[in-house]
């Protein structure tokens, strides 16, 4: 069994045929979905596709870094009131993202810190956006006494970083399509990080793996993902959708 751990299946661009989706996913092996909030505006439809598939989908709740704007307070509080009325995963996306646009850098980190003080407050993990941000990330984490569990979604960084964020925060990472990809460097990356520090996502309908780079990802992707990850790692699939899976189950505490 795999476990996809970042997936937009809400989104518009499933709109059309997420029921066939979902079906090619758990026909090739991939039986849990979690799915991460952007903001006020995906919480209906996420909310409405976990509650058609129970079995399978499983909602987070946040604000993504790159819809923190000027109304990020009144968002925050909409976040804030889910997280009270309702079960959630996660604490997720939340971060800091400094590719777009660095505009709102300040409210970012205020909101980032915010919602991991929320995770701590319900016993949640967080799940983390990292995009040209890991060392203005790590100062947020490093100012915490203590921390919740959590993944850093779509890790993209390079060894060293790796390492770091395993010793100080005890974070999974999350290993998508990007690992495919010819020259990303992932691979060499994460050659000498222990299966045990990784989990598996899609972040789909974005960064789809080879052979699929630049179409629409989906979550049936996964053992993609996971055959690449054996290779690099030396073993068998089996053992990386037995050890990932496993990850899963620790971080999200299971559901």
């Amino acid at each position: 069994m795999f476990i996809d751990t970042h997936t937009h299946l809400y989104a518009e661009e499933f709109s059309t045929d997420i029921d066939e989706a979902l079906k090619r996913a758990i026909d090739a092996g991939v039986e849990k979905f979690f799915l991460p909030n952007i903001d006020s505006s995906s919480i209906d439809v996420m909310h409405a596709l976990c509650e058609k598939n129970p079995q399978h989908c499983f909602p987070m709740m946040g604000l993504h870094p790159c819809s923190v704007k000027e109304n990020y307070k009144e968002e925050l509080d909409i976040v804030y009131k889910h997280l009270k009325e309702r079960k959630y995963t996660a604490v997720g996306e939340i971060g800091i993202d400094l590719y777009w646009d660095k505009t709102f850098y300040k409210e970012q980190v205020v909101a980032f810190e915010q919602q991991i003080n929320w995770a701590l407050e319900f016993n949640l993990p967080i799940v983390i956006h990292c995009r040209n941000s890991f060392d203005e990330i790590y100062e947020v984490l490093s100012s915490f006494k203590k921390l919740p569990k959590g993944i850093f979604h779509c890790f993209s960084g390079n060894a060293e970083q790796a390492q770091k964020i395993i010793d100080n925060t005890g974070f999974k990472l999350g290993i998508g399509g990007v690992i495919t990809f010819k020259n990303s460097g992932l691979d060499k990356a994460i050659e000498h990080i222990d299966l045990k520090h990784l989990v598996l996502e899609t972040d789909s309908p974005y960064l789809a793996p080879v052979p699929y780079r630049g179409k629409r990802n989906e979550s049936a992707y996964i053992p993609l993902i996971a055959a690449k990850l054996a290779e690099v790692k030396k073993c068998s699939l089996l053992e990386v959708a037995a050890v990932t899976t496993a990850n899963a189950k620790e971080i999200f505490n299971w559901v």
